[in-house]
């Protein structure tokens, strides 16, 4: 290849010493093989395409359209890009500095990722290279019509023909044996309103654009206002302050500084932000001067010695001197670049291998392709197979497999199960049937009576908050009464129900009716416990689909064949809850001694404090005092008056028969709460809701499918198949990817 011909008709070989002067021994000592070898893993990783999935470190120049940017570019990286038509920024323009051994250009345009693949493999086919600077604009604007923005775009390039801008990047490739190692993305001058060529469309999509770039956390914002405009009015300034508010990533540069006169305010006020001191940047700000109109044919040397001019004799060169020109810009940027990449390296690394793993396994739950009734079955047959083994795994309580190792949670919770990954069903179960016997001994019953001096549990205020949750604490917490409140509501229900039965006596069957009400609760949470079980079995089966296939394989699968499949299981557990609710709701049969011991045992209660009361009465103390001066305290207990004390009447025969009869209730409550418990646990949640849930999608379920019933739930759509198509293409980028960090940093991924 020869030499690349400069703007003033000199090859790039022949300039002038001076010009080559100009690049500072500093940027040389920059020049290192460590330099060379960050800077080129970073340009070969974005030539992957991969900065439509990793956020890279980069240098974006951006700003106002009239801000001066190409001018910029231009000094910067001494190419003089062609200005008319504002071609280089119709899209981004990747340009990428190297120091090599000799002069080359090669011009490529990476697609948009939102392309379709023929379109990205059409476009990554444009390669050109240059030998003369002056073919540059031809190059670039063969370059847009490939990308499809000229007027005349290229055939199978609709999608973004007509419009004045594209998301494709043009990437420019410039080396020599004097440049130094600097990559610089530009992007379209942010337009403030639709003209004549350019519509709302444009403007929308270049801000955009502009968005899309500064937003992300590893670039570097290279702010470019004028100085011939208020730098209050220049919307780059309000955009790269609202993504980076701190300015940790933005340094600001100042164009045009000789366009204001001299002495003016408005040269204070710039050189006020030149010094940082108004709108501030961690990173500082930079004063560069571009040619004028005027001087639109001077050469690069002479745009440099008139910006040196410049910078020594006006009111600028109060500034540090690292603070303006092309020169120490050209360096800082290239210093800023190196040491920003050095240190994102080994986090972009990661980030990459989190990606690949991300999208593997994207690709991985598609699963292989499916056409035909045969490929269908058999995707189906192992996807049943490994649902059927993780399920069955999970219900019975074996957590060995890959699927089950989820972190444990640090956070103290009220409730058990949100501790308890969904996909360990059974423990998730488990919890939920200790927390439903929690809820039922406390609050499942309607009164709560007063009787702890006797024995029984004192009341629980809070008994309900535990289960917020699930319900409102208000709707179920007991009603309190005291044990006289309690006994006339036995002597109501008894009245009510007098048969023939000596005085005395109770019917049999009060008992029956007492506890009917006391334990009105007990369905409606039964059924609630019962609903939401079967809701997590439903939401683990869900949540498995979700992990094992595609969405589309996963929706027409659960419409097809597991959702009918819960809704007989919840409708045989509703049917079981009826059953026993019948045997709730018909007078208490009971042959369990506990009754009995119960009864006895509150008998003995009441005896007991009875006689500790009597006792009590029929004592008596007294203190006497002795002739030798002693006092003597002597206690003495009334039998006569203990024995008349218990057995004087206390209360009339319907007082006892309803003492008699809330005994039995208290008793049978508790012994039939238990079997009730052990029921629902047992033969409704278990039976019903848990047992068998890795049999409903199961290989023996797909051997009874037939042809059309597998195609018509793994049949992939165009939308698949175009999916897998883009997984695919992620993953050889994300590959291609790793394969440079791999060469670059080794295996063992440390910093560079």
């Amino acid at each position: 290849m020869g030499d690349l011909t400069a703007d003033n008709g000199s090859t790039l070989s022949e300039r002038p010493i001076m010009e080559e002067i100009n690049i500072s021994s500093s940027l040389k000592d920059l020049q290192t093989d460590e330099q060379r070898r960050i800077l080129d893993t970073i340009a070969d990783v974005r030539k992957c395409g991969l900065d439509s999935i990793l956020s890279l470190p980069q240098l974006v120049v951006c700003g106002d359209q009239s801000a001066g940017k190409s001018s910029v570019l231009e000094a910067l990286t001494e190419i003089p890009f062609p200005r008319n038509d504002n071609l280089c920024t119709r899209f981004a323009t990747e340009i990428i500095l190297r120091r090599a051994p000799h002069n080359k250009l090669t011009i490529k345009v990476i697609p948009d990722d939102q392309r379709s693949v023929a379109e990205q493999n059409k476009i990554r086919a444009f390669q050109e290279s240059i030998v003369d600077l002056e073919e540059l604009p031809q190059i670039m604007k063969k370059a847009m019509g490939i990308i499809g923005i000229d007027g005349e775009p290229e055939a199978d390039f609709t999608a973004s023909a007509g419009g004045a801008f594209a998301r494709d990047v043009l990437s420019i490739e410039i080396e020599g044996p004097s440049r130094p190692q600097l990559t610089l993305v530009d992007i379209p001058g942010l337009i403030a309103n639709a003209t004549k060529g350019v519509t709302e469309a444009d403007v929308k999509m270049v801000a955009e654009i502009t968005d899309h770039y500064i937003s992300q956390p590893r670039t570097i914002c290279l702010a470019v206002i004028s100085a011939t405009n208020d730098h209050a009015n220049q919307p780059i300034l309000t955009k790269v302050r609202h993504y980076d508010p701190e300015g940790d990533r933005t340094l600001g540069i100042i164009t045009k500084p000789d366009r204001l006169p001299a002495g003016s305010g408005s040269e204070k006020a710039f050189i006020s932000l030149a010094e940082n001191e108004d709108v501030f940047f961690r990173l500082g700000w930079h004063v560069l001067k571009n040619r004028k109109f005027e001087e639109a044919d001077s050469s690069l040397l002479e745009r440099n010695l008139s910006e040196a001019a410049f910078f020594r004799t006006s009111n600028f060169k109060k500034l540090p001197k690292e603070s303006v020109g092309i020169d120490t810009l050209r360096s800082r940027l290239s210093h800023l670049l190196f040491e920003h990449v050095k240190q994102e390296l080994p986090k972009l690394r990661q980030d990459l291998e989190d990606a690949l793993k991300d999208t593997r396994s994207h690709l991985e739950l598609m699963g292989s392709k499916r056409s035909t009734a045969e490929d269908c079955k058999d995707y189906l047959s192992k996807l049943s197979q490994e649902c059927y083994d993780i399920c069955k795994a999970a219900v019975d309580g074996h957590y060995e497999g890959e699927y089950f190792r989820t972190p444990i949670e640090n956070g103290i919770s009220s409730r058990a199960e949100s501790e308890v990954s969904i996909c360990r069903i059974r423990a998730v179960v488990q919890n939920l049937n200790t927390e439903f016997t929690d809820l039922f001994v406390r609050n499942a019953h309607r009164y709560h009576i007063d009787m702890d001096k006797e024995g029984a549990s004192p009341f629980d205020p809070k008994s309900a908050i535990d289960f917020k949750h699930r319900f409102d604490p208000e709707s179920i917490i007991p009603i309190r009464v005291t044990k006289d409140q309690a006994l006339k509501w036995v002597g109501r229900a008894q009245a009510h129900s007098r048969g023939r039965e000596l005085a005395g006596n109770y019917n049999p069957l009060l008992v029956g009716e007492l506890f009917w009400e006391q334990a009105s609760k007990w369905e409606a949470l039964a059924t609630e416990h019962i609903e939401y079980t079967s809701t997590k079995c439903r939401y683990f089966l869900k949540t498995l689909l979700e992990d094992k296939c595609p969405k589309d394989v996963e929706c027409r699968l659960w419409d097809s064949k597991i959702h009918d499949a819960l809704k007989e299981r919840s409708k045989a557990a509703r049917e079981e809850l009826d059953l026993l609710m019948t045997e709730v709701k018909s007078y208490p049969i009971n042959y369990n001694h506990y009754y009995t011991e119960t009864i006895k045992k509150r008998r003995q209660n009441r005896q007991r404090m009875a006689l500790e009361e009597s006792v009590k009465q029929a004592t008596k103390t007294e203190t006497l005092d002795s002739e030798e001066g002693h006092s003597q305290t002597i206690t003495s207990v009334d039998i006569e008056q203990v024995a008349s004390t218990l057995t004087e009447d206390s209360g009339s025969m319907e007082d006892f028969s309803c003492e008699e009869a809330l005994d039995c209730l208290i008793a049978i409550y508790k012994v039939t709460q238990k079997t009730f418990i052990a029921n629902i646990t047992t033969q409704v949640i278990e039976r019903h809701i848990v047992k068998g849930l890795e049999h409903i999608f199961s290989p023996y379920v797909v051997t009874r499918m037939s042809d059309t019933e597998v195609e018509a739930i793994a049949s992939e759509p165009a939308s698949a198949r175009r999916q897998r198509e883009f997984l695919v293409e992620r993953v050889k980028k994300l590959e291609d990817g790793h394969e440079i960090f791999r060469g670059v940093l080794g295996g063992g991924g440390g910093r560079a």
